[in-house]
């Protein structure tokens, strides 16, 4: 398995270029599935699991894992398919999302590959509504590969904080803004829903939502190229990072060329974390990041726009 992650270490260099590396892995059957490997800690043979009573019914078992213990999602189950069986010959992925650590059970680990978020689509018209755990796909070696949407898995399986604390709605209050936009940019259907309840039910803000980094910058090209009253009425664009089409840096960078629209504020909220995101913020000029989702954090980062701009 080193020989399939051996690329992770150099990943950080594909970022800002509108690239990504994909880890593709199969769960039940030929279907070939796909995680950005941004996520990935580690792969490794599945380890001996531990039942935890009254789980939810997808977490096979806990392990510990160098010192941690991970809760370990049987994938394929996650996603509506049949259970993985033979869990001693399957693998975990060792992945962090929205700022918590968990394995995903999967039946086989394919390899990585290199490709441009502008190969990676939306799904086709009709699979990517409600009952969907796809976020997009591509091809590779005339097979396609589904990227899944644990955007969605994870809401489902952990569960997601979704009011605002009594502070947080304190300082929200009921004050009128002239700027009362956003843009709201994110592939992962249940990301977009989550963001804008806080946004419009908690906030009173108005929001208009593009599934990927480019739609979302043909919205504001559209804007300023008639003139729109929407743009003057923009308070900021909140952005995912992985998406397909175009990702948010290149978006950010895309924006920030733009005379029209280089003030924009913009705000990228991912579940990948760390010390290089902050650094990828700053490099291609976006005005803050924050991880998802806490609809307190996202509030709050909010509220730091209105509050520094009064």
């Amino acid at each position: 398995m080193s020989g399939v992650m051996a690329s992770v270490d150099q990943r950080t260099q594909l970022a800002g270029h509108n690239r990504l590396e994909l880890l593709m892995f199969r769960l039940d059957g030929p279907q070939i599935y796909g995680i950005n490997v941004f996520k990935v800690r580690e792969v490794l043979q599945c380890p001996k699991l531990s039942s935890v009573p009254k789980s939810h019914n997808v977490v096979r078992g806990i392990s510990n894992i160098r010192g941690s213990t991970i809760t370990i999602i049987d994938l394929s189950l996650a996603i509506g398919g049949p259970p993985i069986n033979d869990i001693e010959n399957s693998f975990v992925i060792i992945s962090e999302y929205n700022r918590s650590v968990q394995g995903f059970l999967v039946d086989e680990v394919d390899r990585i590959v290199n490709l441009n978020w502008k190969d990676i689509h939306a799904p086709p018209t009709g699979t990517a509504a409600g009952s969907s755990y796809l976020t997009a796909v591509t091809h590779v070696d005339d097979k396609m590969v589904s990227v899944i949407d644990v955007e969605r898995v994870m809401a489902e399986v952990m569960g997601s904080k979704e009011e605002l604390s009594q502070d947080i709605a304190d300082k929200v209050g009921d004050q009128q803004r002239v700027k009362n936009l956003i843009l709201v940019s994110d592939d992962s259907i249940v990301a977009r829903k989550q963001v804008c309840k806080t946004l419009e039910n908690d906030m009173s803000m108005e929001t208009v939502t593009a599934k990927n980094g480019q739609q979302a910058l043909d919205i504001l090209e559209g804007w300023a190229d008639n003139n729109d009253p929407q743009l003057d009425r923009l308070a900021m664009v909140i952005s995912d990072i992985e998406m397909p089409e175009m990702d948010g840096y290149t978006f950010t960078t895309a924006v920030r060329n733009d005379d029209r629209l280089k003030d924009t504020y913009i705000i990228l909220h991912t579940s990948m974390s760390g010390v290089f995101n902050q650094d990828m913020v700053d490099k291609v000029g976006a005005n803050k990041f924050i991880a998802k989702f806490d609809p307190d954090l996202l509030a709050g980062a909010v509220l730091d726009v209105f509050e520094s701009a009064s």
